[in-house]
């Protein structure tokens, strides 16, 4: 069973955010696996804005741009806002790097591998969970206010997906009616309340992430969608 500290420390000189977690006599640093889940959700989305531009015929330097700033823009525009310090992946060069290594690796492996549309949602997914979640957990660490984290953790899950859609012509998800943001919301909504609650930011992440990924995944599969504006004029042309 994991324990959050040593048993010869006390909890009051360990404050949960630095706590380390024992699984057996094995130690877990929770910044490491908070890193990881990171260059994961960069890695992902890269390859769902590699898919997206080959549905769109791009060259290789189109599928790589079109990664790039799937796997970067939400986060720039996150630590850009924040004004907290260096852009991510200008202060971590190991961003960029996995970035373009999987836009280079989804462009060799489509040739091989069908990936079907459902695919580039799944992995758009994914990639909003992540960064959902590593948006919340950064800004609530530099702001410590509930309502601030959440709409930095939404606009960090979205705004990647959102330039990707308008580089290649299409209407970002965020403005159909797909349940798409209010995963995000949702997910958002699960971290603040569970850190308030005293629980620690790796079991913060993943959870409010699988929350995220199961609600999108459930308006992919059951077809979900929010009500659509529609004036008094189509609603009556509809109905005859």
């Amino acid at each position: 069973m994991a324990r959050l500290s040593p048993p010869e420390e006390n909890a009051e000189d360990n404050p949960r955010r630095k706590q380390t977690i024992y699984l057996g006599e094995i130690i877990v640093d929770p910044a490491k696996i908070i890193y990881g889940f990171d260059l994961f959700g960069v890695a992902v989305f890269a390859v769902s804005g590699s898919l997206a531009a080959g549905r769109k015929q791009m060259d290789v330097f189109g599928v790589v741009v079109l990664g790039l700033v799937t796997a970067l823009g939400g986060g720039t525009l996150r630590d850009t806002l924040l004004d907290a310090g260096p852009v991510f992946w200008i202060d971590n060069r190991v961003y960029l790097l996995v970035a373009v290594a999987a836009a280079l690796l989804t462009f060799t492996s489509v040739r091989i591998i069908r990936v079907p549309l459902r695919g580039l949602l799944i992995f758009d997914a994914i990639g909003l969970a992540v960064f959902m979640a590593i948006g919340t957990a950064k800004t609530l660490a530099v702001t410590n206010l509930p309502s601030i984290s959440m709409i930095m953790g939404v606009m960090t899950g979205v705004a990647g997906g959102m330039i990707r859609d308008i580089l290649s012509a299409e209407i970002p998800l965020i403005l159909r009616k797909e349940v798409y943001a209010t995963a995000a919301l949702c997910g958002s909504l699960v971290y603040v309340v569970m850190n308030r609650l005293g629980f620690l930011d790796t079991a913060c992440l993943l959870l409010s992430a699988t929350v995220t990924l199961l609600i999108r995944l459930a308006a992919i599969h059951y077809n979900f969608a929010l009500p659509v504006f529609r004036s008094r004029d189509e609603l009556d042309n509809s109905s005859k």
